[in-house]
């Protein structure tokens, strides 16, 4: 499994551990990764992503986790989420029933 958010693309940081006197060694921090199951219900399926603690936090505030792909950096998200949005995007334009009736009247 990669250590990688799949919305903001957060990795591993690295930098030094500096102690009293000074001294530095080489140090990594992983992020907190976590597996999260989500309704996308434009498509009506579930799928389980790779997120962190953080963006699991900014989908719940953005109002879901079609408005969240939506309004994230392409240059960020992973390459199965780009197909998502497309798919999403997609759907999104379709005309429904009822409009089209409503726009021929």
């Amino acid at each position: 499994m990669s250590r990688r958010c799949e919305i903001s693309g957060v990795g591993k940081f690295f930098g030094n551990n500096v102690s009293h006197s000074n001294r530095r060694t080489r140090a990594q921090w992983q992020p907190n990764i976590k597996n999260k199951k989500y309704l996308i219900p434009e498509l009506g399926k579930s799928m389980v992503l790779t997120l962190t603690t953080r963006t699991i936090r900014s989908i719940d505030k953005q109002g879901g986790i079609t408005a969240a792909l939506l309004k994230a950096k392409e240059g960020k998200l992973s390459e199965r989420l780009l197909r998502l949005r497309q798919k999403i995007m997609k759907q999104r334009r379709k005309p429904t029933a009822p409009a089209v009736k409503a726009a021929q009247t």
